[in-house]
């Protein structure tokens, strides 16, 4: 799709919002939206309830084959199948792709749950054929990451890696769900982000409570991600959910 495309298409959808429509014409678009949803929602719970323990891995569709963060997110995929997991992503290029792509190249269970998008999102070829899902809707995709994954580690990435990693820390936080491993991968990267947590949102504004920057492990290395998932569930008595 071309910007020329993206922007008409963009235009039509603002446009839609604005206009007037019968209760008849609301309640066909809005039914049909929910079943979509609920279908999208009992594919993605009747696939994933047989995989067993997983990781997801999240991370930028932008970061390329020769990047140190590709080649540190495969290197983490492999190592943690080693330890019996398997690897959950975004099923997409760039981070996804090297996850998926660790997994695979160990034996390990390689899963991918693929949004489709205007742009940039395609299936990689390492998602093992029967793991592949797809999805239309960014909420069902996230409720399938949160219900089957035993722990997150988060590699560099943009928006969607940020609204991942927050959802996440919402429903630890809110005890929506019960607590699992969130593990950020590079200093470089993350600690300006750490640093404003802490500084602004936690002892500033007291927006947070200090005790919440504990859900949070901070990294450097494919060895010592995949350390902090064994040490938490070590720590707590915890065995994965499966």
């Amino acid at each position: 799709m071309t910007d020329k495309e993206f922007e008409h298409q963009e235009e039509e959808k603002i446009r839609e919002a604005f206009e007037q429509k019968d209760w008849s014409e609301i309640q066909s678009n809005d039914s049909w939206m929910i079943f979509k949803a609920i279908g999208e929602f009992v594919n993605g719970f009747d696939h994933l309830s047989k995989i067993g323990p997983c990781v997801t891995i999240y991370g930028s569709a932008r970061t390329k084959p020769d990047h140190k963060y590709y080649k540190m997110a495969e290197d983490i995929a492999g190592r943690l199948v080693k330890k019996g997991y398997g690897v959950i992503t975004g099923g997409g290029p760039g981070i996804m792709e090297a996850g998926n792509k660790g997994a695979s190249k160990k034996g390990g269970k390689s899963v991918g749950l693929n949004i489709k998008l205007p742009f940039e999102q395609v299936p990689n070829k390492y998602v093992d054929p029967d793991k592949s899902i797809n999805f239309d809707y960014f909420f069902a995709r996230k409720v399938c990451f949160m219900k089957y994954s035993q722990g997150f580690i988060v590699m560099p990435g943009g928006f969607g890696t940020l609204d991942e990693l927050f959802e996440s820390l919402t429903l630890i936080q809110t005890k929506k769900i019960a607590r699992f491993p969130i593990i950020l991968v590079s200093t470089d990267y993350w600690k300006p982000m750490l640093d404003w947590l802490k500084n602004v949102m936690c002892e500033q504004e007291r927006n947070i409570n200090p005790e919440d920057l504990n859900l949070i492990k901070l990294v450097d290395t494919a060895e010592d991600a995949v350390k902090e998932i064994e040490r938490f569930y070590g720590k707590y008595l915890l065995k994965p959910n499966f």
